[in-house]
């Protein structure tokens, strides 16, 4: 069974290499699902990191469904990660009303080339997952990173267990709250690969600081946040 970890730091992936993962996915910021790391770690995990390693290609958090400055950016970025020579790429696209986004997926299937390609957890918001997974195995994905349309992948086993009788060639990889205690669960039942960060909170600070940064307001999945003209005109007729 191929064991995935999905890192959002060197020191994530060294760990997890250490620890004897199989293989890694690497991102940043777990808190909103993940997007795709900076350049700098994309250069430092390829420099450091032996085993293989496949990139998450999200621009930003909230929703799957992208604009066609994102869509670029997303194309820009796989194409770094096939100069850099990573070893496969994860992402997908949805449309608005939660149905596979057949085109643009298969754009950056293509863009990927001879990298392996997971479709990522957009698919736990898809409406009817046995025919997008038909869809995607005609496409050519690899692999179905899902937790079977559950908050973890052990409340949805059952559907991962169903769409995995259903493939012929695309791994069926439950993530979502996999651990020691539960993952015997899914080798029993015949899973070829799972996913999990790992994760324990390691303390930074002494004590917590006076304000916080981080803000809760802006994780949403149905809104992104974007600088408004109008907001910020308002202020620079102010000042000027």
């Amino acid at each position: 069974m191929i064991v995935e970890v999905c890192a959002n730091s060197l020191e994530s992936a060294l760990n997890a290499q250490i620890a004897g993962a199989n293989r890694i996915e690497l991102c940043a910021e777990l808190g909103v699902g993940g997007i795709t790391p900076s350049y700098g770690l994309l250069k430092t995990i390829r420099e450091q990191v032996r085993i293989p390693v496949h990139v998450l290609i999200r621009p930003r958090s909230g929703d799957f469904t992208y604009s066609d400055i994102d869509f670029d950016i997303m194309k820009r970025n796989i194409a770094l990660c096939a100069e850099l020579g990573f070893d496969g790429i994860v992402s997908g696209v949805l449309s608005r009303d939660f149905r596979l986004d057949v085109k643009r997926t298969e754009q950056l299937i293509k863009a990927s080339g001879t990298l392996k390609f997971t479709f990522h957890r957009a698919f736990d918001w898809i409406r009817d997952p046995f025919e997008t997974l038909e869809r995607l195995e005609n496409l050519g994905i690899d692999y179905i990173l899902t937790s079977g349309q559950q908050k973890s992948a052990l409340e949805g086993i059952d559907l991962l267990s169903r769409l995995k009788e259903k493939t012929n060639k695309t791994v069926i990889m439950p993530g979502a709250g996999i651990n020691a205690e539960n993952v015997h669960q899914f080798k029993e039942r015949g899973f070829n690969a799972v996913h999990l960060s790992g994760s324990r909170f390691e303390q930074g600070l002494e004590e917590l600081p006076k304000i916080p940064m981080s803000s809760p307001s802006f994780l949403r999945d149905d809104k992104i946040p974007v600088s408004n003209v109008g907001v910020i005109k308002a202020v620079v007729d102010k000042v000027k």
